[in-house]
C-alpha cells in the first residue's frame, strides 16, 4: 500500500519543502495540495516538484468553476513537465459555499462539466485539435456568439505523457459512479472502509461496468490524520474532532451540505444533525464534543503499531491503494518518525 501525504495550508514553503524532501527519502510516495479559497496549489506544487526527486505530485483538488477545461488541461500538462512526469490531476466540484461565496459563479452542471473536462483535457494531452460542442462548453466557440475568427487549435508544447492520472474528489452516487466510469483514482473524504460498500457500492459497480478497457483498475485515494502513540490515544481522537465538525456542520447550508449526508449515511444520522445544529448556531465547542468517537476511529490513524496496521488492512480491503496522511505532531523529529513507521507498515500490505 502506497502511503501518502496531503499538505496543511499557510506553512513557509521552504520549510514544507525540506520536510517533504525528508518524508520522501523516508519512503513516501505522493504529496497532495489543496486548494479550497487559500493559496493555488500548482505554484506550490511546482515548487515541490523541483525539490524533490521522485514523489508523485498530486493536486487535491482544484474545483472545476475555476478554471477553464483548456486552463485546466494546460495546467496540469504544465505541472508534469516540470515534474518530469510526476504529476496527478485532481479534480473536484467544490461547493456552493467555495464556488459562489468565493469565486462569484453559480454552482449547478456539476456531472456535465466533469465529464467535459476530462473529455477536453485528454484531447489536449493528445495535442488534438480542438473540437468540443458540448453542453457547457463549446470550442471552438460558435461563431454567431463569438467574432468568427477563433479557430480550432492544438497544445503547442507535446506534452511529456499523453495521459496526466486523473482523480476526481466524488461523495454523492451520480458523482462516485460517473468517476468509476471515467477517472483512474477516487478521492472519498473522511473514508470509512467498514461501510463503504454500503454507501457508494452500487454505484462503483454501476460506474465501473461502463468503465472503458484503456483505463487501469481505479485507485481508491482515503486521507487520514496520523498519529502514533503507545498512550491513551483519546486526546489525539479528540484533537481530530474539529475538522470533522466544521464539514460535517459548517460546509454547506442546513439543505446542501454534502459531508452532513455522508456521516449520516454512515449512520450517524442523529449525530450528524446534531453537530450541524450546534454549528450552525455559533456552539462550535458543543458541535465538536458531539462528534462520535466511532467516526474518529474509524477515519484516521490514531493509535499503536498493531492499531494502525489493523486499520491499514482494513483500507486496503476495502479497495485503497494510496493513503494520504496528514501528521498530527507539531514537533518535525515526531512527524518523521510517524510517516517512517506509517510507511513501513504499508509495504506489510499488497
Amino acid at each position: 500500500m502506497r502511503i501518502g501525504t496531503v499538505l496543511e495550508f499557510g506553512r513557509p514553503m521552504a520549510e514544507v519543502a525540506e520536510e517533504v524532501a525528508a518524508w520522501e527519502r523516508a519512503g513516501l510516495a505522493s504529496v497532495t495540495v489543496g486548494e479550497a479559497y487559500t493559496f493555488d496549489a500548482v505554484t506550490q506544487l511546482a515548487y515541490l516538484a523541483a525539490r524533490t526527486e521522485t514523489i508523485e505530485i498530486a493536486t487535491g483538488v482544484l474545483p472545476l468553476d475555476t478554471r477553464t477545461p483548456t486552463l485546466i488541461a494546460m495546467t496540469a500538462a504544465g505541472l508534469d513537465h516540470v515534474a518530469a512526469g510526476r504529476a496527478r490531476l485532481g479534480l473536484g466540484s467544490s461547493g456552493p459555499q467555495v464556488v459562489e461565496g468565493f469565486h462569484g459563479l453559480p454552482f449547478d452542471g456539476v456531472l456535465g462539466k466533469t465529464r467535459e473536462t476530462i473529455d477536453i483535457c485528454r484531447a489536449v494531452w493528445r495535442r488534438e485539435t480542438l473540437r468540443h460542442q458540448g453542453r457547457h462548453y463549446r470550442i471552438p466557440l460558435d461563431p454567431e456568439r463569438g467574432t468568427g475568427l477563433g479557430k480550432p487549435l492544438k497544445l503547442i508544447n507535446h506534452p511529456v505523457r499523453p495521459g496526466i492520472p486523473i482523480s476526481i474528489a466524488a461523495l454523492g452516487p451520480r458523482m462516485v459512479e460517473l468517476t468509476a466510469e471515467l477517472a483512474e483514482g477516487w478521492e472519498p473524504i473522511f473514508f470509512h472502509p467498514e461501510r463503504a460498500e454500503q454507501v457508494w457500492g452500487a454505484a462503483l459497480a454501476a460506474g465501473k461496468a461502463k468503465r472503458a478497457e484503456t483505463l487501469p483498475p481505479l485507485e481508491i485515494i482515503a486521507r487520514a490524520p496520523l498519529a502514533v502513540t503507545d498512550g491513551d490515544p483519546a486526546p489525539l481522537l479528540n484533537a481530530a474532532k474539529p475538522q470533522l465538525a466544521l464539514y460535517i456542520g459548517g460546509m454547506g447550508s442546513r439543505e446542501q451540505n454534502f459531508y452532513n449526508r455522508l456521516v449520516a449515511a454512515y449512520g450517524f444520522a442523529g449525530e450528524a444533525a446534531e453537530v450541524q445544529e450546534h454549528f450552525l448556531a455559533g456552539r462550535t465547542k458543543e458541535a465538536v464534543a458531539a462528534v462520535p468517537d466511532e467516526l474518529v476511529r474509524a477515519t484516521t490513524l490514531i493509535g499503536d503499531p498493531a492499531h494502525l496496521r489493523a486499520r491499514l488492512h482494513a483500507l486496503r480491503a476495502a479497495g485503497v491503494s494510496l493513503v494520504n496522511v496528514t501528521p498530527m505532531a507539531t514537533d518535525p523529529t515526531e512527524r518523521l518518525d510517524a510517516v517512517r513507521t506509517v510507511v513501513a507498515i504499508g509495504k506489510e500490505i499488497s
